[in-house]
């Protein structure tokens, strides 16, 4: 007997509602020219971690408990004597998600975080790169209910990209907005 596997409900929601959505609007010819989301990278960079190194540590912690991934160090490529850096030298945090974990990440991002941004009046449509790949800038960690502010050192922000199978913005833009990311009118 076959038991039913969990799937989350952005990804559900894509194959059931966004492909017909899209496929109408954009006159697809088959399913499978729809865009789809393929990854989100979320890069922190931490500019203080040149002088201490615990501040990499708990760049680290918080972005996995964010991501529910675990994430991996940034280190320089070359010396730049005036920021005192030094090849090697770890100065920030990534992770890349992909699958179920993306999709989970999306729905807490557009159903928890975003919302818990102070003056929050939606995001920035500008954030497109011309092949279908958005940017999004956050300036604190704190709006993730997974962070607790009491242990948080210091307020770093980051940088999370979407990036889509997506032509063109304007294809990428309609995706993501079935997605459920509130972008400005």
């Amino acid at each position: 007997m076959a038991t039913k596997t969990y799937q989350p409900r952005l990804k559900s929601k894509y194959s059931s509602e966004i492909v017909n959505n899209l496929k109408n609007q954009f006159q697809y010819k088959t399913v499978m020219q729809v865009p789809k989301l393929e990854k989100i990278c979320i890069n922190q960079g931490i500019g203080d971690a040149v002088s201490d190194k615990k501040m990499i540590e708990a760049a680290l912690k918080e972005m996995t408990t964010i991501t529910g991934q675990k994430a991996v160090p940034t280190h320089s490529t070359k010396d730049i004597s005036n920021f005192k850096l030094r090849k090697g030298v770890a100065i920030g945090v990534r992770v890349t998600l992909r699958g179920d974990k993306m999709y989970e990440f999306l729905d807490r991002l557009v159903a928890s975080a975003l919302p818990r941004i102070r003056d929050f009046k939606g995001i920035n449509n500008k954030g497109f790169d011309g092949r279908g790949n958005y940017t999004l800038g956050i300036t604190e960690q704190i709006i993730f209910p997974e962070i607790d502010i009491d242990k948080v050192t210091k307020i770093n922000g980051m940088d999370i990209t979407f990036v889509t199978s997506a032509p063109t913005d304007k294809e990428a833009m309609a995706l993501l907005t079935e997605f459920g990311l509130p972008f400005k009118k």
